[in-house]
């Protein structure tokens, strides 16, 4: 994943293809294939294939009831049965892989076309290390635009400062009259972009040497073994419940780190399903360039549960923070517009808005500070100052963005 000898970009490129509202709207639904339908079925091989022209590869992947996480060289694979995204960072070419999904998900799915797209990325560090259609943003548009006739790109935040890209297509066709009843899944995704790691926060991430071989371990599982070690030394397997996840970390050589977590997060519905959600975390912890990144798509809570299993926003973020200690970070909400303006009690706030509130108190406070997996007080100097605020209303989808940066 790193080298010692050049900068790594950090910063991820983020592809998400809908080809359905949902898996109950895809065509073999109710025809399972060995307990899988849509994109599910899709052979490792067949992905693989894909990644080669991204330039990266597979790792490790875990499987869900819902989900298929893969875990890169170079970040995250999710697959579902009627979407998919990749997640991609360093220099690798993320939008060469769509031509090969679209084929794909024709192919192996029976699924033609598109119903939504979206490409985002926070600012890259070093653009002009990037390659292909990622060497600027105007070229990035224009490789989504030959393919999407109803695209629009955005720029969210200080163009001379940290900010966020966006382009994101409208929804195409009509519902199918059978389905046309079956509600439309939420869509939530929170990303903390975290940037200046404390030099406390990066030196777990390295590693002096590459792990000793085990008689009873093979060569190629050590990396995974050492990262599912610092993942628990860390707490990082304490941000969920760990009897609600399932967690695929990998620790590389000689610095960096990767997990995916695969988190059943609802209450039984009439299938016996809990309702499956994930997060990812990518590390790159060198100095001049360190860099971590959170992702997650389980909807939180706007404030504490007295079942204290799930975290509120606020909580989520205090936790996070408080692991990799970033001098700057840049947090999103991403959520669609029905469930943005469906509030928790009569008269509340919107989603987006209670989200910012929470992204302010878990980092401008200095009462109690960030938590610590020890319950001590954080370090009280740790404390936040929000320098951007920008909620932001897209067709069929709402934003909340912040950045803070160290007083």
């Amino acid at each position: 994943m790193l080298s010692a000898s050049a900068p790594f970009e950090g910063p991820e490129k983020l592809l998400e293809v809908w080809f359905a509202p949902s898996p109950a709207h895809i065509p073999d639904a109710k025809r399972p294939k060995n307990g899988k339908i849509g994109l599910r079925k899709v052979p490792r091989v067949v992905w693989e294939d894909m990644l080669a022209v991204v330039k990266c590869k597979v790792l490790s992947v875990i499987e869900g009831d819902e989900t298929d996480a893969y875990l890169l060289s170079e970040s995250s694979l999710f697959v579902f049965a009627h979407r998919i995204i990749l997640k991609t960072c360093g220099t690798t070419l993320n939008l060469l892989g769509l031509p090969g999904i679209l084929d794909i998900a024709r192919d192996y799915a029976s699924l033609p076309s598109v119903h939504q797209c979206f490409y985002s990325r926070k600012s890259f560090m070093f653009p002009e290390r990037q390659l292909g259609p990622h060497r600027e943003w105007k070229d990035e548009v224009a490789f989504l635009d030959a393919i999407f006739p109803r695209g629009a790109a955005y720029t969210v935040g200080k163009v001379n400062g940290d900010h966020w890209l966006l382009y994101i297509t409208s929804p195409s066709g009509a519902v199918p009259p059978d389905i046309a009843e079956v509600p439309p899944l939420q869509d939530y995704t929170i990303e903390i972009l975290m940037s200046d790691l404390s030099p406390e926060a990066r030196e777990p991430f390295f590693f002096s040497a590459s792990p000793s071989p085990r008689d009873d371990v093979p060569a190629d599982q050590l990396p995974s073994i050492l990262g599912q070690t610092l993942s628990t030394a860390l707490q990082i397997t304490e941000i969920f419940p760990p009897h609600l996840t399932t967690l695929d970390a990998y620790a590389f050589s000689p610095c960096g780190y990767s997990s995916n977590a695969l988190l059943n997060w609802g209450d039984a519905g009439p299938d016996r399903r809990r309702g499956e959600g994930y997060y990812t975390i990518h590390v790159t912890p060198e100095e001049g360039w360190s860099y971590a990144s959170f992702e997650c798509n389980v909807p939180l809570s706007s404030r504490p549960s007295s079942k204290k299993e799930i975290p509120d926003i606020e909580t989520l973020v205090r936790r996070v923070v408080n692991i990799f200690r970033p001098a700057r970070l840049s947090l999103t909400l991403f959520i669609s517009s029905q469930h943005n303006n469906s509030t928790e009690e009569e008269g509340a706030d919107t989603t987006v808005e209670v989200a910012q509130r929470a992204f302010k108190a878990a980092l401008t406070s200095s009462s109690g500070g960030l938590e610590t997996g020890s319950g001590d007080p954080a370090d009280p100097q740790r404390v936040y100052r929000r320098t951007d605020k920008i909620n932001y209303e897209f067709g069929g989808y709402d934003l909340a963005f912040a950045s803070f940066e160290l007083r």
